[in-house]
């Protein structure tokens, strides 16, 4: 007597198992490829994603970094197997990618929102690497803070290139102005993974320091965000 059993009912197994290790061994009781065949499960259904999720993390090095892709990076990969659909990055994968960076997002802004940043400031390093760790320009933020240095805004306030982000201290002033706020914490990523401050990033911060002392506005600090490192200019003694 012989049983076939088809290859959806093999993934479905598979899932099943994955799923159940995962709600019982939380995050550490599963590799970073199965982490991405978990997510990879809702937008590919009755397919073995395993080899999809190998190739990513192969190609870009990480679970962060496969989640935080551009597009047009993750859609160029293809993953072929014999007599069947090649796997790739659908329009439902890319959602998903998405989904799982915003929600990772609004659990690190919770940590630090309407709180006093300067006693929590692990706390904020997690939320700055969350936000631009791994973008792949440049990206200028600054944080906010009322009088009591709790965090009132995150913005934006310049996206550049792969190295370089064009700042204007005046704008900058008149945003905090804007928002009645105190005080600021600059922002800034290295898509090098490097943290370490350019001659340009020093003057840019000793420029934006002086425009606000002028309006009785603090600087508490500029930081300099890499791939798991980071730079305080503060700490430097760059901001005193």
């Amino acid at each position: 007597m012989s049983t076939t059993v088809s290859t959806k009912d093999l993934a479905a197994g598979h899932r099943k198992r994955l799923r159940e290790r995962f709600m019982e061994g939380g995050p550490e009781g599963v590799r970073d490829y199965e982490l991405l065949e978990l997510i990879l499960f809702a937008a590919i259904p009755r397919r073995d994603v395993k080899p999809l999720a190998k190739v990513l993390l192969a190609e870009f090095g990480s679970f962060a970094d496969v989640i935080s892709a551009p597009r047009d990076r993750l859609e160029a990969v293809t993953v072929r197997i014999d007599g069947k659909p090649p796997l790739t990055c659908t329009p439902g994968v890319l959602a998903q990618f998405a989904i799982v960076r915003a929600a990772a997002l609004q659990l690190s802004a919770a940590n630090v929102m309407g709180r006093q940043v300067l006693t929590s400031y692990e706390a904020l390093i997690d939320y700055c690497r969350a936000n631009v760790a791994y973008e792949q320009v440049e990206q200028f933020r600054i944080l906010f803070l009322d009088n009591k240095n709790a965090l009132i805004a995150d913005e934006k306030q310049q996206t550049g290139t792969i190295n370089h982000t064009p700042v204007y201290p005046r704008e900058v002033v008149k945003r905090a102005l804007t928002l009645n706020a105190g005080a600021m914490i600059l922002v800034h990523n290295h898509p090098s993974g490097d943290p370490t401050p350019s001659r340009a990033d020093i003057a840019m911060t000793e420029k934006i320091v002086e425009a606000a002392k002028a309006v009785d506005i603090t600087v508490h600090d500029h930081l300099i965000i890499g791939r798991g490192r980071h730079t305080s200019f503060r700490e430097q003694g760059l901001i005193g």
